[in-house]
């Protein structure tokens, strides 16, 4: 159940293989988000094409429709979404964060009020590791609490200590699973490492959840107001608190310089709606920069996005063909440059994962950054 196997190591970077029942995962490795069940706007074929190997999906968006049960009955996530490779599942902890004002926390988990009829709806640790049973995710994660990356310390302590109880008795519902989905599956749960910016909160959080001895760790608490050169710092402990045999997801990072700066510090997984989102508003991901795909400056221009790129967007439109699909609001225009970004991303990930192998990672990556985020590079 979600073993990694590293293969290669350059500096605290690590190359691998993450193997999981619906197949194998080459890392570092980012993971497109399908929220409710499907990549916005993309078929699984699509996602394919671009590079994508495994997907996330979302607990508390699944639960409240079409709900876990309704999942399970259809097959689960796999057969929903007709994806056939790795998923893993959210548990709903981010939601914790993003929906403060519709939601009350306790000890004994998180009632919130639906975004979508206003009914109340409550998650437990127990319930959440129930909902991705229900699912079918080959990774699940632990329910946690995620506070804002300006919470006072004793807010972020509070949090620790109760994600720390929390993971315990997701471990407790894991294991009353046997391990297994609905479906029959292996099934892998990851604790979550919060502590927000305090290296000894971190330090906590991590002994904590290492004495649990799950498949997996994840950190969370980041990506979420701190920003970059603060989460630098939080990462740079990493490689010497979760243990060095499990894979190390980094969640809800998508910047490629935080994706870098993640990587070379010895994190393995990452996922975002960043390609996604921003590819559904016009702005292309490039090596030299982003190119906003609105501006008038591309009414006519002929070439296409990236012209070192073979995405099926590259090689069949130009940049003024896309600029009129978002200007006539066709919905051709969000797909095209979604599909472009999770291929760049997909891209980005292959050549860090080489210079992992040559282990010219520490030489590629400034040069890599400096191109990426030049002012020069960005129309």
């Amino acid at each position: 159940m979600a073993q990694l196997n590293i293969t290669h190591r350059s500096g605290k970077a690590r190359r691998g293989r993450l193997i999981t029942p619906h197949g194998e995962v080459d890392t570092p490795v980012f993971m497109p988000v399908g929220t409710a069940g499907t990549v916005k706007g993309l078929t699984p074929d699509q996602l394919r094409t671009a590079g994508a190997e495994i997907i996330l999906g979302n607990t508390y968006h699944l639960m409240l429709r079409p709900g876990a049960e309704a999942v399970a009955t259809l097959g689960g996530l796999h057969k929903l979404t007709a994806w056939d490779g790795p998923i893993l599942t959210d548990s709903g902890g981010y939601q914790v964060f993003s929906l403060a004002h519709m939601r009350k926390i306790s000890d004994g988990g998180v009632r919130f009020q639906s975004h979508i009829d206003g009914s109340l709806v409550e998650l437990t640790p127990a319930g959440a590791v129930e909902i991705q049973h229900s699912l079918g995710a080959d990774v699940m994660m632990q329910l946690d609490e995620c506070p804002p990356g300006d919470a006072e310390r004793e807010v972020v302590s509070a949090a620790v200590e109760r994600s720390a109880d929390w993971a315990r008795r997701c471990r407790d519902a894991w294991n009353a699973y046997e391990r297994k989905t609905a479906q029959g599956n292996e099934q892998a749960l990851f604790g979550i490492q919060q502590g927000g910016v305090f290296r000894d909160l971190r330090e906590q959080s991590a002994r904590r959840l290492v004495e649990l001895d799950l498949p997996g760790y994840a950190i969370g608490g980041l990506s979420v107001g701190e920003g970059h050169e603060a989460m630098c710092e939080v990462l740079e402990d990493i490689d010497g608190l979760l243990p060095a045999d499990r894979p190390r997801y980094l969640m809800g990072v998508g910047e490629p310089r935080d994706i870098l700066a993640a990587v070379l510090r010895g994190v393995d997984m990452f996922d975002c709606v960043l390609p996604t989102r921003n590819g559904r508003n016009a702005q292309a991901f490039t090596w030299t920069g982003r190119l906003r795909l609105r501006n008038a400056m591309h009414t006519l221009d002929a070439s296409p996005i990236d012209p070192n790129c073979s995405c099926y967007a590259c090689k069949n439109f130009s940049r003024g063909a896309i600029r009129h699909f978002f200007q006539a609001d066709e919905m051709l225009g969000p797909i095209l440059v979604s599909l472009h970004n999770l291929h760049f991303f997909a891209e980005f990930l292959a050549a860090i994962r080489e210079a992992i192998t040559d282990n010219t990672l520490a030489q590629k990556a400034p040069a890599w950054i400096e191109a990426m985020y030049s002012e020069e590079g960005s129309q």
